[in-house]
Formats: structure tokens, sequence, C-alpha cells
């Protein structure tokens, strides 16, 4: 129990109606979780604003009601108080109300459009295989110590955000490495969180459905470097359209990585095969089961966050080679015929570049590279010409299939990703409208030495048609189709 008075400390506050002395349970932004003495905050979201709910919030039990418009008749059992920022609000509230947790661990954010998931998942491994307790907040999955729980958002709401942080806390956690996405960054979902460090991988278009522009996307990004405190630091990636804003104007000191001279933590590829990486960071080398020169970025990311937390540059690099990358990240098999599948969660047009590219780069003259791939349906639709065009120019062959299509109809999708193939491309593509058909016939028309790439999905276990969430799993049929094919 907390009183509104503590809870509120820090909040922009522009008016008070009643007794902030008084006594709470918990703290929510949906009126389904409100209690008696609850703490209801009315957010103006992207579909509902939470103002047209204050008088629920009231009946539920509700003892105060944190709002930037005042409800035209006040409750006297009830206090109100007037902010300028609702979901700015939220997030200090929901730290004062767990106690500050961010304060309590080292942690770490990483934001940009590609590499998140990797980098926070692979420290999380660093750090529990060099001995600590750590968390893991991820697109994937979230993890507290040992244990591992299903993530419903790359960032969770405020709440739900601090509570766990909460419990890592209370597990013993003593550092923690999560994934803050643009959205969040936007609605203000970390505001109230302390970071050690803010790590920038790369800007790509993404998003362009959520951000009216990509001025707007960076702008967003940036919201986390600008919150950073003095003695933080901002990892940065030197090589990055991007990176140089990233650092520009900020309390934090700026550290850069990359490829080239100039940056503060600096790393060369020296090998890059299909069983891994050799690369040099720091005038030392060290090899890795991750492949491709984005990859070697994420490797820098992890070996620079380590650094500013005060680990040796060996033993980094010594537990570094051993790790392996997330599910869904460039994950392969390979069939009885030889020929190789790899599913990875590329769902952008950078992303599906770099894949390409790499696999385009390690396979020899034999070697055909057949892409699967679609484009989430009330998603971006400016990337489906992109991705088109991309898969065109470095595959030789493409299947064109369904993804996550929600609302929209998967053929008019289709219809868009190929506006993006140049007319004299348009030989190589096979439009399948069915995604498990679409992933069968390219494994069964490869040939041995052949190479697979089934893009977008990733770790998704699931396909989301109409308002129906299918279990669809890109591994676990192309596991089954593999089983099915002779030597």
């Amino acid at each position: 129990m907390k009183l509104l008075k503590d809870v509120i400390y820090g909040i922009r506050i522009e008016e008070v109606k009643g007794n902030t002395n008084v006594a709470l349970e918990n703290v929510s932004f949906d009126t389904r979780e409100v209690q008696n003495l609850s703490l209801f905050v009315a957010i103006k979201g992207t579909n509902t604003d939470g103002h047209n709910f204050i008088n629920k919030a009231e009946e539920s039990g509700a003892c105060a009601i944190v709002c930037q418009e005042l409800p035209k008749i006040l409750k006297d059992e009830i206090t109100y108080i007037k902010v300028s920022d609702s979901a700015e609000s939220l997030g200090i509230i929901a730290s004062n109300f767990y106690d500050n947790p961010s304060d309590k661990l080292k942690l770490v954010g990483i934001t940009g459009t590609n590499g998140k998931t990797t980098c926070a998942t692979l420290l999380y491994d660093l750090y529990r295989l060099m001995g600590y307790k750590s968390g893991l907040i991820s697109t994937v999955n979230i993890k507290i110590s040992h244990k591992t729980y299903p993530s419903t958002h790359t960032t969770p709401n405020a709440v739900k955000l601090n509570e766990l942080l909460s419990e890592m806390v209370d597990q013993g956690c003593t550092h923690v490495f999560m994934e803050v996405s643009s959205h969040a960054l936007d609605q203000k979902r970390v505001a109230g969180i302390s970071f050690d460090i803010a790590a920038f991988t790369n800007i790509s278009r993404d998003h362009m459905d959520y951000h009216p522009t990509i001025d707007h996307y960076i702008g967003c990004k940036k919201m986390l470097f600008n919150s950073l405190k003095k003695d933080a630091f901002a990892i940065i990636n030197k090589d990055d359209l991007y990176g140089i804003e990233m650092g520009r104007e900020i309390r934090a000191k700026p550290i850069y990585y990359g490829l080239s001279e100039g940056a503060d933590f600096l790393g060369k590829v020296i090998e890059n095969n299909i069983s891994g990486l050799s690369v040099e960071i720091d005038g030392m080398e060290m090899t890795s089961r991750l492949i491709g020169e984005f990859n070697a970025y994420n490797l820098l990311v992890v070996y620079s966050v380590a650094r500013k937390l005060g680990e040796e540059a060996l033993t980094i690099l010594t537990v570094l080679s051993n790790l392996k990358a997330p599910d869904g990240r460039f994950e392969y098999i390979i069939s009885p015929n030889k020929v190789t599948a790899i599913i990875d969660y590329a769902h952008t047009p950078d992303a599906l570049e770099n894949i390409l590219k790499t696999l385009v780069s390690l396979r020899n003259s034999n070697q055909k590279i057949l892409t699967v791939f679609g484009c989430g349906g009330d998603r971006d639709k400016g990337k489906r010409p992109l991705m088109g065009d991309i898969s065109s120019l470095y595959s030789d062959h493409i299947f064109i299939t369904s993804d996550n299509p929600r609302s929209e109809d998967p053929s008019t999708i289709i219809d868009e990703i190929c506006t993006g193939i140049r007319y004299d491309k348009n030989k190589k593509v096979t439009v399948v409208l069915d995604r498990r058909q679409a992933i069968d016939q390219a494994c069964n028309i490869a040939k041995s030495g052949d190479i697979v790439l089934i893009a977008g999905k990733g770790h998704e276990k699931y396909q989301i048609i109409g308002s129906e969430k299918i279990h669809f799993d890109d591994l676990e049929e192309t596991i089954k189709i593999f089983k099915k094919i002779k030597k």
C-alpha cells in the first residue's frame, strides 16, 4: 500500500481537487483492472481515450484520478489530479509505486530498427554465463534470472514494465537488458525509468503505419538518449547515417562503435561464412556462431556495453564467442538432400537486404537462393514494394506469400509487394497465398546445396488472419517438410 502523495511525486501537476494523503492499492490505466483504492490514469491513446472511461473507473472503486481534463462532475470522495501529460505521468507514477526499481539495477536499453532483440538477448546470455543474475525484456520473451515468460510487446506498458523490474530486483537481479521500441518512447512507457546505458543499433524504414514521417520515427528513437542522465553512457553506431544525431546535445557521454576508423570500439570482419564470423574487436580476434556483417555490429554493441559496465575485454570476447543468436534469427536446418533452410525475422527492407546480401556473399556459383516472404497487414504499406524489389535483386527465385494479413486481403498485400519487382525480374516470382504451401514448394524445388530463406516471422509461432490468431511456426513447418524429403 502506498500513499497518493508519494506516488505522484515528480509528475507535472496543474491542479489538485481533493486529498492526496490517501492510501492506494494499485495503479491502472485500464478500467478493467480498477478496484477499490485504485489510482486510475486516463490516457489519450491511439485508439481510445481513457478520459471517456473515468466514470467507469469511479464506479469500480477508484479513489484517485489522474487526467489531462477534469470531469464536469467531481465526486467528494475521489481525488482528481490534472496534469499536462497523462502518459508521462503514468510512467513516473508506476516507477514511484514500485519503489523506483530501475534505480536499483544496472539497466541497459537498446533501440534501433534492427538488431534490438539479438543485442539484448546476447547481453542477457553473456551476463548470465559470467555469473550475474540478469533480466531480459525483449520482443521474443521476458527472462527473470533462469525463468522465462512469454512477451506480448517489445516494450511493456509502464505499469507492467515497473512491475517486472521490481520482480527482477526481488529475485536478486543486478543487470537488466531491454528493448526500447519507438512506440514505447512516443507513448512515454519508459518515463520515470533510469537507464545506465542506452544503445543505438541503426535506423531504416519501419513502422510508417504509426509514425507520420521518418523524422518523427528518428525523433522518437532520439528521446531515449535525451532522457539519459549525465553519468550514463550512449553507445552509438558510428557507421549509421543517423548515429551522429543520436549523440547530439545529450547529457550522457556518447561512445561510438563501428567498422570504420574513428570508432571508440573498433571492429573488423576477418572472415564470414555459413558456420559463423571471425571478427577483430579492439585488436583482439574472436569467432562467433553469428553470421553476416550486420551481426558484427551486434557483437560490437554487446562488447561496448559490457566494457562500459566494467567487464574485462578478454572475458567478454571469450564468453561471447560461445553464444548463439536468439530463436528466429538466422536459424537454419539442413534437409536430407542438403538443402539449407534459414528462418529469420527479417521484416523490414533493410533487414531483408542485409540477410540476402550475406547469403549472396556466402554461396558458391552453383547454389541458388530461394526466398519465401510476405508483408504484414494493417502495417506500413510503403515497405511492401521495397521488399519486393530487394528480394528480386538478390534471390534466384521468390515465393511471395501471406505473413500476418490481419484485416487486409492477402492478395492485395501481395499485389503491392509485386509492384516493386522490376519487369525483367518477374520470371523469378511465384505467388502462393498459403504460407505453408509456399514453404513446401520452395523446399521441394530447391536442389542439393541451395538455400531457402523463409523471412518475416522468425520466432513468431502464429499467423493473424482477420481477427483470428492461428498457430503457425515457420521452423516447425520446414522440419515437417524436410522429414518427407528423401536423399
